[in-house]
């Protein structure tokens, strides 16, 4: 079994892999049980209260999992994903509360815009929750080499050789005017700018 078949498997199982997305190596499992999710924030060493994004291979695949992300939302999403954004949005229906954090009616969400070996993980798994596969508050890994060997010896690992290493910016749709909670990939005027331009303000 080659490292992408046994990293599907292994999400599908309930397990943990490391996969290469357009900005980081992302420690990921599957999104549609709690235990999982947990075991993801253990291994990283993350307190539970800390949310998790859902990452999904396409905009559908994304409405599939949070079907209300309708209105403001949801052209945001259609217009900026797949990108090297996550975005957080309403999440009325308090859906996949094991990923949501303290703010239950928020989630998080991105479409990473992939190819090779991490594109056919996710895109044979549908969805992930994942996270940069470092230790809480450690360093972002752009290659295979700089996650940390705890997180490695615990999950199946793909390699996708060296990614950019500047991990999604983060935009807040949430409340009345968007915000940027984390400026990384894009920075954060360009990032409000193109949200402003998406929704012609």
């Amino acid at each position: 079994m080659n490292a992408i078949d046994h990293a599907v498997a292994v999400i599908r199982a309930g397990g943990l892999a490391v996969i290469p997305t357009d900005t980081v190596y992302g420690l990921a499992c599957t999104p549609y049980r709690e235990e999982p999710v947990r075991a993801l924030g253990e291994l990283k060493g993350r307190a539970p209260d800390q949310p998790v994004a859902v990452v999904a291979a396409s905009v559908d695949w994304l409405l599939e999992c949070v079907p209300e992300l309708r209105g403001r939302a949801g052209v945001v999403a259609r217009a900026l994903l797949p990108g090297p954004y996550t975005l957080v949005l309403p999440n009325p229906a308090r859906r996949f509360p094991w990923l949501t954090g303290a703010r239950p009616d928020t989630i998080g969400v991105r479409v990473p815009d992939l190819g090779g070996p991490g594109a056919e993980v996710l895109g044979r798994v549908g969805a992930v929750a994942a996270t940069s596969a470092n230790l809480h508050g450690g360093v972002d890994p752009c290659r295979v080499e700089d996650v940390p060997p705890e997180i490695r010896a615990a999950s199946v690992v793909v390699d996708g050789g060296e990614l950019p290493g500047l991990p999604s910016t983060v935009i807040d749709l949430t409340g009345t005017e968007p915000h940027v909670a984390r400026e990384s990939a894009v920075a954060a005027a360009d990032a409000l700018a193109r949200v402003a331009e998406v929704l012609g303000q």
